[in-house]
């Protein structure tokens, strides 16, 4: 049972970073395309996580320290990239 709903965490996790990677052909926004990205491949490493904390769980405090880090490391990351994409007018830097 648990190989099975850890087979499931891994298949949502590639789902949702192909999801999140798809959309950067289109033709929207960088910024768009960018927190698409951010939030897809969030979700995603997070469910393989998920899926091997379900497989090994005597390492459960590793991975929700793994977890933890994807989580602050990709909104900042996110945040970070925005902020430099984006033009300022009137500055000279």
């Amino acid at each position: 049972m648990s190989d099975g709903l850890s087979n499931l965490c891994f298949a949502l996790g590639m789902i949702f970073w192909f999801w999140g990677t798809w959309p950067l052909l289109g033709e929207r926004t960088i910024l768009f395309k960018l927190h698409g990205l951010s939030v897809a491949d969030t979700l995603g490493s997070m469910s393989v996580v998920v899926g091997l904390l379900l497989r090994i769980p005597r390492e459960w405090p590793l991975l929700v320290l793994a977890m933890i880090s994807l989580a602050i490391w990709n909104t900042v990351l996110g945040y970070v990239l925005a902020y430099c994409s984006s033009s300022r007018e009137g500055s000279d830097a």
